[in-house]
């Protein structure tokens, strides 16, 4: 090891904080440390190559080592390095905002940028409950999403976030967060009491309980429903036939905004530009972030029907809300970047026509007796973990945590796979490499997988 590989290992040991990590973990080792990218894969300090198989955080769409991403950064910082879009614009935030409400459903054409997708939802809520005050309807302040949903960090989306474990030690939060079942068909006896739904019949429940929540608590009081396309925590649960649509139908007849939060599922991740695409339906907000960029630039979008932005064209209105860094102009010229690389190499139609071959991969799992379920869409899948298929008997908390964290993540990082080993729900690992990909990514996912799980299995 070189004395500067040392320095940056022990800089991370004795200065860096790391992000939802049990610092524990790396009292008697060292903290892995990723030092470049190229196309899928990534490698660490000590060059060893990995497989990118969550694409970083589901960000880097387009892939790593792109220097055109690079370059347009560079270039914009020369030219404008920083401007805030406080009661001012620069092209390159204009632009962008025309150009992502040109591929948005419907009319959402207005973009209200922010740093990341914490901020986009934090901005969502807060826009609902402006709008609902500056029409006449001032109670209209709570929110309505499904459990185990994660919607992000600061106090409002962590309020709307439906992981408990998440949230205790931050309480209280902010109030008027309601939750509701999730979209999780494998669990549908479980969750409903009811045997044997078919999946459109469990749509239909799973939306119904969203009207009974609103009536509940009283129309006149509820501003929106969030929900994710697919819903991540949990392990990728994709919404049932006629969900959204039932969905839909009930926010309109309540007069509730349904909010798509599209953090993850925005930007191809699911082979169209925005999720509401792929599952036919037309929100009245879209939260975003994550892959607008691919990761080479911090930037997230809260994007809005354009009646909602009507109350603010008048007068002393104003939303009065903002970050320093929304809009960046730097990261604005990247996700512009970002996005002719989208159209340049019909990412899109990429992810489209390969979904069926990472889905058959992934599927082939399903002989090993821990593989319980495998689920997801375009290019994000979970699988979910069993003790029993037969029975679809989960882990207990102590299996869980021997399993996951005392095994499984480890194991799949040193056989060169990075992805998620996840047990904010039931145990699952979740897969989302970069667009790119294909099939000899897909071959290679399957089969250190495959090793990975048989040996859990013998461990059990």
């Amino acid at each position: 090891m070189t004395q500067p590989e040392h320095d940056v290992l022990k800089a991370a040991q004795d200065n860096l904080w790391l992000h939802f990590t049990r610092h524990s973990a790396y009292q008697q080792s060292e903290i892995p440390t990723i030092v470049r990218g190229e196309g899928s894969y990534v490698y660490d300090i000590h060059g060893k190559r990995y497989l990118d198989g969550l694409a970083g955080l589901f960000v880097v769409q387009v892939g790593h080592g792109r220097h055109e991403l690079a370059e347009a950064a560079a270039k914009q910082a020369q030219e404008l390095a920083f401007f805030p879009l406080w009661s001012y614009a620069h092209p390159k935030a204009a632009e962008l905002a025309q150009r992502l409400a040109s591929y948005t459903p419907g009319e959402l054409n207005r973009v209200f940028f922010t740093t990341g997708g914490g901020e986009a939802v934090e901005t969502a809520w807060k826009l609902a409950k402006q709008y609902y005050k500056l029409v006449g309807k001032p109670l209209k302040h709570k929110v309505i999403s499904r459990q185990i949903a994660y919607h992000g960090t600061p106090q409002g989306a962590l309020s709307i976030t439906g992981i408990p474990a998440f949230k205790q030690m931050f309480e209280p939060l902010v109030p008027g967060s309601v939750r509701v079942p999730n979209t999780n068909h494998y669990r549908a006896d479980e969750i409903t009491g009811v045997k044997g739904m078919t999946p459109e019949e469990y749509g239909i429940w799973a939306a119904d309980r969203v009207a009974r929540a609103i009536e509940m608590e009283g129309p006149d009081t509820v501003a929106a429903v969030f929900a994710e396309p697919v819903q991540n925590a949990g392990g990728c649960f994709p919404p049932p036939p006629g969900y959204f649509q039932r969905l839909r139908e009930i926010c309109d007849e309540y007069d509730v905004l349904l909010v798509s939060d599209e953090v993850i599922c925005a930007f191809g991740r699911l082979g169209t530009m925005f999720g509401g695409q792929k599952f036919d339906y037309v929100p009245d907000i879209i939260t975003c972030a994550k892959g607008m960029t691919s990761g080479y630039s911090p930037i997230g979008a809260m994007i809005a029907h354009e009646r909602l932005f009507e109350p603010f064209k008048n007068g002393d209105t104003m939303f009065a809300h903002g970050y320093t860094f929304g809009g960046h102009p730097v990261s604005a010229a990247v996700a512009l970047a970002n996005l002719d690389i989208f159209e340049r190499e019909d990412l899109l139609g990429h992810v489209s026509a390969n979904e069926p071959r990472f889905h058959q991969a992934l599927d082939g799992l399903r002989d090993l007796p821990i593989v319980g379920d495998v689920r997801g869409s375009g290019y994000f899948w979970g699988i979910e973990l069993v003790k029993d298929k037969a029975t679809k008997e989960t882990f207990d908390a102590d299996e869980s945590e021997r399993l996951l964290r005392g095994f499984l993540s480890k194991a799949l990082f040193d056989a060169g796979l990075y992805c998620r080993a996840d047990d904010r729900g039931d145990p699952v690992i979740q897969l989302s490499p970069p667009l790119i990909a294909g099939q000899k990514e897909f071959d290679e996912i399957a089969q250190i997988l495959r090793g990975v799980l048989s040996e859990a299995w013998a461990r059990l």
